[in-house]
């Protein structure tokens, strides 16, 4: 099966070396919509990269809800979320969140037509919409190899950092819970391209219990450092 994952971030560059291109997108913002989804910021970019690297034969799709800084509103927000279900994908990698409760309704009612679908919801730990049930919550681990994840209380946990540039150190490349969501990503669409969703969930879930296990360590604590919300 070709797992179509969609990103909602700031957009994608089609043509960078790490994406590979991209199969379609689109552009959601205060005055309506466009089909310019190329990304201005390289946030999405970086995702998109990160993603591309595990599941290389995955279908990327390009939900653009940021222009120039990493924030939304909810309504843009939910446009990008409802896309992505009419557009039949199987994977939707939410790179923001929000800590206000007050949008809890609409995003739990999404994450439930969402998983009736069996389509998975990735996003952060502690927030909306990754905290609610249904959805995949990911939460960062410095610590943690990029490729693999582990599990400990309910969270995944992920690297997060992006795909290396040459000649870049790491600690001056992009890092957060972002690049942790689009790593736990790539590796549900790797295993997803071959295995039912629950399988495939399931065989990425023994992995992270059993590489967590074998660290025999706690956890660090995660910080929510790189999703920027903006409530209306």
């Amino acid at each position: 099966m070709t797992v179509r994952v969609a990103i909602i971030d700031s957009g994608i560059n089609p043509d960078h070396p790490h994406v590979g291109g991209v199969n379609d997108g689109v552009f959601f913002h205060a005055e309506g919509r466009s089909a310019d989804y190329t990304d201005r910021i390289g946030h999405g970019t970086a995702v998109a990269g990160a993603i591309r690297e595990k599941a290389p034969g995955a279908d990327l799709y390009a939900v653009r809800i940021f222009d120039r800084r990493l924030t939304a509103t909810l309504g843009t927000l939910m446009q990008g979320l409802e896309w992505c279900l009419a557009h039949g994908v199987h994977i939707v990698n939410v790179s923001v969140g929000t800590a206000n409760q007050q949008h809890r309704a609409r995003l739990d009612d999404f994450v439930r037509r969402a998983r009736r679908q069996e389509v998975f919801v990735v996003s952060a730990a502690g927030m909306l919409p990754g905290m609610l049930t249904g959805a995949i919550a990911v939460d960062v681990d410095p610590e943690c190899d990029r490729d693999v994840c582990r599990f400990h209380d309910g969270v995944f946990l992920a690297s997060p950092y992006p795909r290396p540039i040459p000649g870049v150190p790491p600690e001056r490349n992009l890092k957060g819970v972002s690049f942790a969501i689009a790593n736990y990503t790539g590796l549900l669409a790797r295993a997803l391209g071959s295995r039912s969703p629950v399988d495939a969930y399931d065989e990425v879930l023994q992995a992270a219990k059993a590489s967590a296990q074998s660290t025999n360590r706690k956890p660090p604590e995660g910080a929510v450092q790189d999703l920027r919300k903006r409530d209306p």
